[in-house]
């Protein structure tokens, strides 16, 4: 097949490229050149802006494009209109924020998206990310109606991610030492590895799949303890876990998500952030990885970090120490 993949050099992107070469098919990357400009020396690149150089695009005809990087309705819309008559089937990477509330446990493909008043804004805040990924999704829909496939990711780790959202953890645990966890060993979390994902996205344009899905994993529940014990075992560290209550954690200014990477407090709004439904994808043919090749495969590739790394995610030395000592006397 052959196969358009705007965007392509970063993370999800290059990972969607190894996928769809390892299965055979021909692959072009259409991006502004910018990241990692050298990747991918066998791979056709045309380099353009997404929001004035789609004429780039009409010259050549693909089965399928993936969208990995479409962030605003209207951008989205001029690139699905654009490659219309150009493209067989469109599929776009949204995310699991599009839902209207995360509190069901189980959240399922049917249930109930968000919704944004000012639909033409085009900033990217903690409100507005998941109702403009709802019209990016709609945007794609309705001009390509059964011939679209939109998947919604959880959190995506592995190799090559930006975000340190979840590669702190295993970097961290190798270290060793006293370590501060959050809430409580059983507190759940849901992560999906990026090689993964791509596996099953390519499948699917194989398969000639439309729809919508759900894309986290593993495929049974997953705990914040059984992550962290299995990056210890993997890295054989002497790491021991102290795990901060969500009131210590509040008190003392500590955010979930960014502070404490890859959790939620399971209460509340949040209460189904790390329960949500991924049996249709399952159904697809979504496999996994073990957890332990993906923890192992992240640290191999972390130690490509510069020792000076500004971590994105997590929290400094100086912070942690000050967080542990504040716990001992409490």
């Amino acid at each position: 097949m052959k196969i358009l993949i705007i965007g392509g050099t970063r993370f999800v992107g290059r990972h969607l490229v190894n996928s769809a070469r390892a299965r055979g098919h021909e692959v072009t990357l259409f991006n502004r050149g910018k990241t990692n400009p050298d990747l991918f020396g066998q791979v056709d690149k045309i380099h353009g802006d997404r929001e004035k150089d789609l004429n780039l695009l009409t010259d050549n005809n693909w089965d399928a494009v993936i969208d990995t990087c479409g962030y605003f309705p209207r951008i989205v819309k001029m690139s699905a209109k654009a490659l219309k008559d150009k493209v067989e089937s469109y599929v776009f990477i949204s995310s699991i924020s599009v839902y209207e509330s995360l509190q069901k446990i189980g959240i399922n493909e049917s249930d109930p998206v968000g919704k944004i008043e000012d639909e033409t804004i085009e900033e990217i805040t903690e409100t507005s990310y998941g109702p403009l990924k709802v019209l990016c999704e709609k945007a794609v829909q309705d001009v390509y109606g059964i011939n679209s496939l939109i998947i919604r990711p959880g959190l995506i780790v592995g190799p090559h991610d930006p975000t340190d959202r979840f590669t702190y953890w295993p970097v961290r645990v190798a270290r060793g030492g006293d370590i501060l966890a959050p809430d409580r060993p059983e507190a759940l979390t849901q992560i999906i590895d990026a090689r993964d994902l791509s596996d099953f996205i390519i499948e699917l344009i194989q398969q000639n799949v439309s729809g919508v899905f759900n894309a986290t994993g593993p495929d049974h529940a997953l705990s914040m303890g059984t992550m962290l014990d299995t990056c210890k075992l993997v890295s054989a560290s002497d790491a021991k876990f102290h795990w901060a209550s969500v009131d210590f954690l509040n008190q003392n200014n500590v955010a979930a998500w960014s502070d404490m990477p890859a959790w939620l407090p399971d209460t509340g709004e949040d209460a189904g952030f790390a329960r949500v439904d991924i049996s249709k994808a399952i159904k697809a043919g979504l496999e996994f990885h073990s957890l332990e090749d993906t923890i192992r495969d992240t640290l191999e590739w972390a130690k490509e970090y510069p020792v000076d790394h500004e971590w994105k995610a997590g929290l400094t030395s100086e912070r942690e120490t000050e967080l542990l000592r504040l716990m001992r006397d409490g």
